[in-house]
């Protein structure tokens, strides 16, 4: 069994800084990631841009230079590679964590596809890109349907749905519209959601005004099926020809994961997991949490530029400062 004084869980950003504050503390540490470095961020779209700046992103003190006013996608996963590379990150990729279960003595035993950890402390910055909000209809298995979007070339020609009115859905429709895709926007409520980056509001509004891209405004998705789809929308429901469905319909953390961790969930919170705010420290001693899954089911509360911190009030706690 591998021993270190902290195991994290997660090689986001959040994971990386957290591991950064293990070293500056002087303990021994392992960072175990089921995916890539930064999963979430290299399965983010190819071409896509950050709502923050870079001197938001920056972790470790690292400066993260952009030639750009908002880094993109790939500026970021090269910039966090980076990172990990100055301060020779102990990460284990393509390692998933199964079972965390406290014991008697106080401390900490990990399994995991790979291996076992004993540890003082775990950290959990798993993020919550890795679990789709499901539509739960007929036809959502069918390969056609997505709830990851790429890259738009593939949808180029194609009679192409996109589900839903935030960020991911209005800048999978922009991109595949302007691959020569026939797009139609399927929004639930009666306008692209708040959060939608201030320079791209103008353009989608335009382009549904012009009828270049057309939205179903108070609609739902209600099945989909090899050749078409149904919509229910104010008018009746409508069947459309349909190559492939993006369905953006959100994400949220694995919350059967973090129960069987042992942390308690705020049901009545949207999911929120129970932990100290000054610390991040969860209802089971030696256990924190850091970054978006602290969030429940809010996932437009914490991001990478607002949870930074986390690292350092976990490092602060566990040291006794």
């Amino acid at each position: 069994m591998n021993t270190f004084d902290v195991l994290i869980i997660g090689a986001g950003p959040i994971g990386m800084a957290c591991a950064i504050e293990a070293q500056k503390a002087g303990l021994s540490y392992v960072v175990v990631e089921k995916g890539a470095l930064v999963n979430s961020l290299y399965n983010y779209p190819v071409f896509m841009t950050f709502f923050s700046t870079s001197q938001r992103l920056e972790i470790g003190g690292v400066p993260f230079v952009s030639i750009n006013p908002k880094p993109n996608r790939n500026e970021a996963v090269e910039y966090y590679r980076r990172v990990a590379e100055k301060f020779s990150l102990n990460i284990r990729l393509f390692e998933e964590v199964k079972t965390v279960s406290k014991q008697t003595d106080g401390y900490f035993d990990t399994e995991t596809s790979k291996g076992s950890y004993r540890t003082k402390y775990v950290v959990i910055a798993t993020g919550f890109y890795d679990v789709p909000v499901m539509m739960n209809i007929p036809g959502e298995d069918l390969p056609k349907v997505t709830h990851y979007y790429k890259d738009p070339h593939l949808y180029a020609f194609q009679n192409v749905v996109v589900v839903g009115a935030n960020n991911s859905a209005i800048d999978a429709a922009l991109e595949t519209y302007r691959k020569g895709a026939k797009v139609s926007l399927v929004i639930r409520n009666n306008e692209i959601g708040s959060y939608v980056k201030y320079w791209v509001r103008p353009d989608i509004e335009n382009r549904i005004k012009e009828g270049e891209i057309k939205a179903y405004y108070h609609a739902e998705l209600l099945s989909i099926a090899p050749e078409s789809v149904q919509i229910r929308t104010e008018e009746g429901v409508l069947e459309i020809e349909n190559d492939f469905v993006i369905a953006m319909t959100g994400y949220k953390p694995d919350f059967g994961m973090l129960k069987r961790f042992g942390i308690q969930l705020e049901d009545d919170k949207g999911g929120v997991p129970a932990y100290d705010a000054d610390t991040m420290e969860t209802n089971l001693s030696g256990l924190y949490l850091a970054g978006v899954v602290c969030g429940g089911k809010d996932t437009h509360k914490w991001f990478i530029e607002n949870s930074r911190v986390h690292a350092e009030q976990i490092f602060a706690h566990i040291k006794g400062i």
